[in-house]
């Protein structure tokens, strides 16, 4: 899954992002309840938001709205949007400006940068808000994008249904697929609202008896890429269907970063925080049909690689031990960041 020239087609891009491995979690799953992973750092940027990018920026060629060597894709984004939109964009010939939290990690904002992308910082939470309080990283990007319409684009991830149709197309049938039908139980952080209504709306459509579970870590939290519903408005895109979600969960960072560990030791993956947050909630879940067999699939959005600063500022790993850690850890594929 590496993109070998900046010449390829379009094709050839979306024939290298999704159909991402589903892996059974040994340190979970018992008699009855069967856990999976979807691992979607396997995609060539190394999250699930390289669906959304590519799908936003198809869309907006196929509208017309992106010209190449011509127009600009700026973007409010806590992380893995910025990398991949900058991936794709460097790849199809379009400028790339990404607006991001200062709280984002380091690791995170310099691949942003080695990817050719103009970056500013803002000083909000972690994940940009919506709605009523709306962060600067929002403000700031609409600002720059409505100063020059004609030059500037802004996806919007956060109302464009380009990002939920990556998942109702995508990622939804391939779980469907790999699980043979036979999932019963769908766990996922929210923050835009695109995987998680993307993929359920078509695992519903499958099968409406799927129990849906909507991850949100706590106020305050420290968890890149996702949002608590307390502190910010509910995304647009999100609204439009959250009747498919049946319960949430909610995770501390203790119980997130703690999980971090378990999944290295236990199953040889290191993740990033939020699959560590996905991991806590499958955990915590409370079966209601603990005698007949279920299938738990929880998204694991990207790995722990682009963490080290936030893993050694939360005592999580020392840095040898994080270095130990990288050694140890298995799927950990190449991903396209230069």
């Amino acid at each position: 899954m590496v993109i070998k020239s900046e010449n390829m087609q379009h094709t050839d891009v979306f024939n290298i992002i999704g159909n991402t491995p589903l892996i059974k979690l040994q340190s979970l799953s018992n008699d009855h309840i069967s856990y999976f992973a979807k691992l979607e750092n396997y995609n060539p940027y190394g999250s699930v938001k390289d669906r959304a990018a590519y799908w936003m920026i198809t869309d907006a060629e196929n509208k017309g709205i992106l010209k190449k060597n011509h127009s600009i894709i700026i973007e409010p984004t806590s992380g893995n949007t910025g990398i991949a939109l900058a991936g794709i964009a460097k790849l199809l010939g379009y400028g790339i400006e990404i607006v991001i939290p200062e709280k984002a990690s380091d690791e995170t904002k310099n691949i942003i940068k080695s990817l050719g992308a103009k970056i500013y910082e803002t000083t909000d939470d972690l994940c940009p808000k919506v709605g009523s309080g709306t962060d600067q990283s929002i403000a700031l990007a609409t600002s720059i994008a409505s100063s020059r319409p004609q030059i500037y684009y802004s996806p919007n991830q956060y109302s464009n249904e380009a990002n939920f149709f990556g998942h109702y197309t995508g990622t939804g049938p391939e779980i469907w697929k790999q699980t043979n039908g036979k999932i019963t139980h769908f766990f996922t952080g929210v923050g835009t609202g695109g995987t998680i209504t993307g993929v359920s709306t078509f695992l519903k459509e499958k099968n409406p008896k799927i129990k849906i579970i909507a991850v949100q870590p706590q106020l305050n939290h420290l968890i890149q890429g996702l949002r608590n519903f307390e502190e910010s408005a509910k995304p647009e895109l999100f609204l439009k269907r959250e009747k498919v979600i049946d319960d949430w969960i909610t995770i501390t960072n203790e119980e997130a970063f703690c999980e971090v560990k378990t999944i290295l030791n236990n199953d040889n993956v290191l993740v990033s925080p939020s699959s560590a947050t996905v991991y806590a909630a499958m955990k915590k879940y409370e079966f209601q049909d603990s005698i007949n067999e279920n299938y738990a699939v929880g998204i694991f959005a990207d790995d722990g690689r682009k963490f080290k600063s936030i893993y050694v500022n939360q005592d999580v790993f020392t840095s040898s031990e994080f270095d130990a850690a990288l050694l140890k850890s298995k799927h950990m594929p190449k991903i396209n960041y230069i």
